[in-house]
């Protein structure tokens, strides 16, 4: 996986979220893949991600945001996040973030990057 990001490196920004911008995310633009339809997490009854996780004893959406060892099945689980573009907060500079710019591991200084665009 981090060969993967170093390939990308310059043309994404990544980093270490934290647990509530993590669970924020999920719940404010989470959709998951189940019986192969996108469903908003919003809606959607633990019954269901229990039924489609379980077996990694994933039962709610909340298991989902602190997923560990599971992450793969979960990534899986949920389709990708559509982000706001951040009205202030991208320079607009392709370099790397420890080198000003604004792509590369933001480490976790992307909460303050996620906020802007949740």
């Amino acid at each position: 996986m981090l060969e993967k990001l170093q390939r990308v490196e310059p043309y994404v920004t990544y980093g270490y979220p934290s647990l509530k911008n993590v669970r924020e995310l999920i719940y404010k633009k989470g959709y998951a893949k189940i019986h192969k339809q996108r469903v908003p997490l919003t809606q959607t009854d633990n019954n269901l991600i229990e039924e489609a996780m379980g077996k990694f004893s994933i039962i709610c959406i909340d298991d989902i945001a602190s997923i560990g060892k599971h992450f793969k099945q979960g990534a899986s689980f949920l389709w990708p996040f559509a982000l706001n573009k951040p009205e202030v907060g991208l320079k607009g500079v392709k370099a790397l973030y420890k080198e000003g710019g604004d792509t590369g591991n933001r480490e976790d200084k992307i909460n303050e990057l996620i906020s802007k665009m949740n």
